[in-house]
Order: structure tokens, then C-alpha cells, then sequence
């Protein structure tokens, strides 16, 4: 059976257009694209026959589907060819058990999904894989894409500037001056990337990738290409498999450029749509109380969305005010029936050694399994909107 896959307007605007075409924005009213997949064609092959297609992958060495991103290829790209897919085996991270850190929390079955046990030790590989991947077979196909672009806070870069090498393709990435840690900036200083720093925030930095890709022989490689949300989604389809293919209750994940929102989406929609489970999670997106955009729209359910001057967080990755995927994250947190949630430097601060002193050295989403259910929390309090579980 063939599969296949195109970028469609998240707004519903006609027009399809082909994954290796260089375009970011919808021809007709300027809003995202979004990676959509034949679903009918897939639905020919039964929801087992999935399972198993995907379990029998599992640490298989017939390249590329070793990957936790490519073991799913048919859900990812499926055209592409195999000697054009980069990967570095990401994927297949630890989902830990913190058992001593849920007993402080008095969270029973506390579980950790550690997405940063990767090449670059970020869960932004899942993305820039598919990302380069699909540049490497445009280029085979005669394409001329002479470099590849994103701005950053540090982790985008590292991955891009990486998978990019692997590639033999050239890569630039736009960095804030004086926000990137020196063990973020080393990696795209090594792996051979042009970096420029520029005297701005990321928002700043954004903007001038947007320009400077405007020339399409420079590719763009941050979120707002859909690319990227193909691979993180992939994260929820591995939740679910490591759990035996249970669905958790509540998924709750950091929010700073909101592209992993849709994308844990995502993945549970193409689950739930092809049978493999047969419910839904809710989501819930924490962000940090000096860069809370999406929260004070929350506030306002989702009425007005306007971006923030921020100040400084503990981490510098979520220190964006004016995320460029927050249409997409609006959508799937209304579709999820999600909540956001806020959290100062001081709660921030007083999570670390919390996490560190029991199973941890940094904190990280966690998942809680009980009564055939899965939770997944990120706090040391309970927020309202949670019932928390019996002691």
C-alpha cells in the first residue's frame, strides 16, 4: 500500500501543496501549515497490524527504522527514500520511574519520560531529523538549498547544527546574545554551524530567520515549519507503546514556542483515528510566570492572545513572548479540553533539588499509572484543575 503525505492550511483554506515544497505559510491567508496524512489509506492496514508493525521495529538495526521517529515512517514521511533519511537513532528515550520523587508529591506511580537522553541531548532531535531528512532528498532531487536557518536559545541549534552535519549541508543559526549557556553554544560552534549573535531576544531572532528565508535557497528549520511537529509527535505514539498501549490521563509538557503542544497532539489524534486507542488524554502546558503568553490567554479562554515582553526564566528556552505556533497550540489544547498553568521563578527553583535529592538530577514531565490509568503531571503543587489522587 502507498502512502502519503502533504502540507495543508491549519485554517482549512483549499490547496495542497508537497512536502518538498519550500513553503512555510498558506498562499491565501498568510497562517501555518500543517503536515497532513492519508488516513483513509492508512486505516487498510488494521490497527494490530500497526502494533505490531511498530513493536517488532523496536530496536531494530534495518536502517532507519531503529529510530523512534522512523520505526513510525509511514506515519511520518512515508515517500522518503531511506538513503536519504539523517538519523542518529534518536528516539526510544527511558520512560523512568520516580518512585521516591511520587512519594513526595504524594503522586502514586510516578513516572519520567526523559526526551533529553538524545544525540544533542534534546528532545528537538525527534524534529530536526525528519526536518533535514527531508532537505537531504530535496537536494537529491535537484534542489538547490545551498543552507539550512533557525534562530535559537540554544537547543534548535545544537540539533539542527548536528543533523545538518551528518547531512554534509551548511547551516546558520541566529542566537540572543549573551542568553545562550556556553554548553548550548558549543555544539553548533562544533558540529561547524555559522553562528551569529544578534542584540535581541528570540523573538528578535525569529523575525530575522523569517527574512533571511524569504531567499529560498536558505531553508527554515524552526517549529513553524510542520516538518519538525511530524517527529515530535512521536513522543506521544512512544508514551503510549512503552505503557503496553494504554493512554495517559493527563499529558502536561513545558511551553515556551508552543510547537510540542500540537505535536503531542497530533500523535494521539493519529492513534485515537486509527484505532489504536480508543481515548483521548488532556493536556495541560506549564509555563514560566515571566514569559506567559499562552497562560493569559488562557485566562481569557482563548479569547485575545497578545504577545508578552518578557524577563528572564531559569530556562532559557521557554523566554519567548510571542510563540510562532500558537494558533496550532490553541487548537489542540480546545480539541484535548486543556488547561495552562504558571509557575514563578521560586516554584521553578524549589522543584530542582526537590527532583535532584530523590530519583532525579533534573525535573522533568512526569507520568503517574494507577487503576489502569496514566496521569501525567509537572508540579509540586496540585493545581485546581486536577483531583489530586488519594493518599
Amino acid at each position: 500500500m502507498s502512502y502519503n503525505a502533504w502540507f495543508q492550511c491549519i485554517n482549512g483554506c483549499p490547496g495542497q501543496y508537497s512536502l518538498l515544497e519550500i513553503i512555510y505559510r498558506c498562499p491565501t491567508c498568510g497562517d501555518l501549515l500543517e503536515v497532513r496524512h492519508d488516513i483513509d489509506a492508512l486505516k487498510t492496514r488494521a490497527a494490530g497490524a500497526w502494533i505490531k508493525l511498530f513493536d517488532d521495529r523496536v530496536g531494530q538495526n534495518v536502517y532507519p527504522y531503529g529510530s523512534g521517529v522512523w520505526a513510525k515512517k509511514e506515519w511520518v514521511v512515508p515517500f522518503i527514500d531511506n538513503e536519504n533519511v539523517v538519523s542518529t537513532c534518536e528516539g526510544h528515550t527511558n520512560l523512568f520511574w520516580a518512585n521516591r520523587y511520587g512519594k513526595q508529591l504524594h503522586v502514586e506511580d510516578l513516572w519520567v519520560k526523559q526526551c533529553g537522553n538524545s544525540h544533542t541531548g534534546s528532545f528537538k532531535d525527534l524534529g530536526m531529523t525528519v526536518l533535514v531528512s527531508v532537505v537531504n532528498q530535496m537536494i537529491a532531487n535537484g534542489e538547490p538549498i545551498d543552507a539550512v536557518a533557525c534562530a535559537s536559545t540554544g537547543d534548535t541549534s545544537a540539533a539542527l547544527a548536528a543533523y545538518g552535519a551528518a547531512a554534509g549541508i551548511p547551516t546558520v543559526v541566529f542566537l540572543p546574545r549573551d542568553k545562550v549557556s556556553p554548553a548550548q553554544l558549543v555544539q553548533p560552534l562544533a558540529n561547524g554551524a555559522l553562528v551569529l549573535s544578534l542584540d535581541t531576544d528570540f523573538d528578535g531572532c525569529m523575525a530575522a530567520v523569517q527574512e533571511v528565508t524569504k531567499h529560498k535557497h536558505i531553508y527554515l528549520a524552526n517549529s513553524m515549519n510542520s516538518l519538525r511537529i511530524e517527529g515530535q509527535k512521536t513522543i506521544s505514539i512512544e508514551i503510549v507503546q512503552q505503557f503496553d498501549w494504554e493512554v495517559p490521563d493527563w499529558v502536561i509538557l513545558p511551553g515556551g514556542n508552543l510547537g510540542n503542544v500540537s505535536a503531542f497532539g497530533k500523535g494521539f489524534l493519529m492513534m485515537y483515528d486509527l484505532g489504536l486507542i480508543s481515548k483521548l488524554p488532556r493536556i495541560c502546558v506549564a509555563q514560566a510566570e515571566n514569559a506567559n503568553p499562552l497562560y493569559l490567554s488562557y485566562l481569557t479562554n482563548f479569547e485575545h492572545f497578545e504577545p508578552v515582553t518578557t524577563r528572564k526564566t531559569l530556562a532559557n528556552a521557554i523566554q519567548i513572548g510571542n510563540p510562532v505556533s500558537i494558533r496550532k497550540a490553541i487548537a489542540s489544547l480546545q480539541r484535548f479540553n486543556g488547561v495552562v498553568e504558571q509557575k514563578t521563578r521560586g516554584e521553578k527553583g524549589d522543584s530542582r533539588p526537590r527532583a535532584s535529592g530523590r530519583d532525579l538530577d533534573r525535573q522533568w514531565p512526569e507520568i503517574r499509572r494507577s487503576e489502569n490509568r496514566v496521569s501525567r503531571w509537572h508540579a509540586a503543587r496540585y493545581p485546581e484543575h486536577f483531583t489530586k489522587p488519594a493518599r
